[in-house]
């Protein structure tokens, strides 16, 4: 016998025993996917009401039928024509945005720090919780309607 002769059954018997060890692995999760309720739990007859109740669910008869037709072929290929179309030129858009990724993170970082410590802020949100209370609390005093007029 030469070299391949003498592989050939030693291939065989390889690809046979993974075959059998994936088979009986499988085999032994089938019955995870069929629990069974345990009897003995004070919300088993619930839970196996549930269970059985939405055993066939979902079913073709569930879900509402289409009404209006189909697009035909064409114009499902002219909408992927255009998502490319519409997709190549935002790829050309982002490539032509300066993302500032170069240099030093700590000397951008401190950049970026500096510009919006220089932005005003606004007095509405520098207020502290308290004085928003206390807005809130005058403007429902305002919002209240006034007394009935006495008409004697």
């Amino acid at each position: 016998m030469t070299a391949p002769d003498m592989n050939a059954p030693i291939r065989k018997i390889a690809a046979m025993t993974a075959a059998t060890l994936l088979t009986g692995g499988l085999s032994a999760c089938a019955g995870l996917f069929d629990p069974a309720t345990d009897a003995t739990s004070p919300v088993a007859p619930r839970v196996q009401a549930l269970v059985d109740a939405h055993r066939e669910y979902p079913r073709w008869a569930d879900f509402p039928k289409v009404v209006e037709p189909l697009p035909a072929p064409v114009a499902i290929a002219a909408r992927v024509n255009t998502l490319r179309v519409t997709g190549g030129s935002l790829a050309g858009e982002v490539s032509r945005i300066d993302w500032q990724t170069a240099g030093d993170p700590e000397v951008f970082a401190d950049d970026v720090r500096a510009r919006v410590e220089a932005t005003p802020v606004a007095p509405v949100t520098a207020q502290t919780q308290a004085e928003m209370d206390e807005f809130v609390r005058r403007t429902r005093e305002r919002g209240r309607a006034p007394p009935p007029v006495d008409r004697r």
